[in-house]
């Protein structure tokens, strides 16, 4: 299996500028790369935010994207493990634009490729690791919670006996937190979201799921009961679930804690109002944000295991994917699939197909 030198791209020519369709080549292949044809990439919310608020971008013409699947079609001389035709899926390096995702092609470091089971689709396992690293950095970098990770030895047992509570289930970031939590043996996973998405987090590991509309944080503290709390993870980010995770942990009385953040591009820094609630307490609450950058070098000891392990859970029934809306069209869907994202979706990963014509 070959690649074209040529292919298409979805290019942002200027800042702020709505992407056109143009032709790129890639560099040389790296001995420790591969090279895959995109099959399917996913909007994540730092796509449009990247483009509107010109974020993470340092050169144009710009290509964005940065979660997609697809099959490799060239492999590095000093790569083991991938061979041409493999399904894989991977979160692009952004920034580096032969490693974006709104285009036919790109090349990765192969230590940050995952092999796709074939238990799940091309769609489905486009919109796996972005948000699942994003999660990964919260529970296991010492940058966030700090815990083991479920493929180190204890890592299935390190939420044993304690609770968390989960911000946000339904978003892309919530639904693989859930997962995780379970994964790392949690007693005690709650959560919150619309009452339409329910049902889909309980069957992706949620003890209890509480109305987002109407509960507070007494509401969780009930949930919480007499299993210790070991800490908030707020998957939205904004003003109003910091400071509800701020409330969460004084109101379970849960000392020397954390709400861990994801960092959401626009704001950059966690709200300070939240910040100054959590030291009115008795009990201290302390606010950290991360970055879930998986090519990052300080994140790689994360990141690569990941891609090592996440298909076997997938394979196994253990993690399951967002469930998807495609949008036709190939490249040309770009704007249709930012402007969705955009707009806000429901328990669902917006997706199109840069190799469909």
């Amino acid at each position: 299996m070959s690649f074209p030198q040529s292919f298409k791209a979805a290019i942002v020519p200027e800042p702020k500028a709505q992407n056109v369709i143009s032709d790129r080549t890639l560099g040389p292949l790296k001995d420790d790369e591969v090279v895959i044809e995109i099959l399917a990439t996913a909007i994540n919310p730092v796509d449009w935010k990247m483009r509107d608020y010109n974020a993470f971008i340092t050169e144009y013409p710009a290509i964005l994207g940065s979660d997609a699947a697809g099959r490799v079609v060239a492999v590095g001389s000093a790569v083991s493990g991938f061979a041409i035709g493999d399904r894989v899926f991977f979160q692009g390096i952004i920034g580096t634009y032969d490693s974006s995702t709104f285009q036919q092609y790109c090349k990765m470091p192969a230590a940050l490729v995952a092999k796709t089971p074939d238990n799940i689709s091309d769609e489905q396992a486009a919109g796996i690791s972005l948000a699942t690293m994003a999660a990964v950095t919260a529970f296991y970098d010492k940058e966030g919670y700090g815990l083991i990770p479920p493929w180190e030895k204890g890592g299935t047992e390190a939420g044993r006996g304690h609770a968390i509570v989960i911000l946000g289930g339904a978003s892309s970031v919530g639904q693989y937190a859930i997962q995780l939590a379970r994964l790392s043996g949690f007693e005690n996973v709650i959560t919150n979201a619309s009452s339409a998405n329910f049902d889909l987090l309980r069957k992706l590991g949620a003890h209890v799921v509480l109305d987002r509309h109407q509960a507070d944080a007494g509401s969780f503290a009930e949930a919480v009961q007499d299993t210790p709390l070991m800490f908030v993870f707020d998957a939205i980010s904004v003003k109003a679930t910091q400071i509800l995770g701020v409330q969460i942990l004084q109101a379970t009385r849960t000392a020397n804690s954390h709400v861990v953040t994801v960092h959401t591009v626009h704001p950059e820094t966690t709200d300070q109002e939240a910040v100054a609630l959590g030291q009115t307490h008795e009990f201290k609450v302390g606010i950290k944000q991360v970055l879930g950058v998986g090519s990052a070098p300080h994140l790689r000891y994360l990141s690569e295991p990941l891609a090592r392990n996440l298909g076997e859970y997938i394979a196994k029934g253990q993690f399951i994917p967002n469930r998807t809306r495609v949008v036709p069209g190939g490249l040309t869907a770009v704007e249709q699939a930012l402007s969705l994202n955009k707009e806000g979706v429901s328990g669902e990963k917006v997706v199109f197909c840069p190799s469909q014509e």
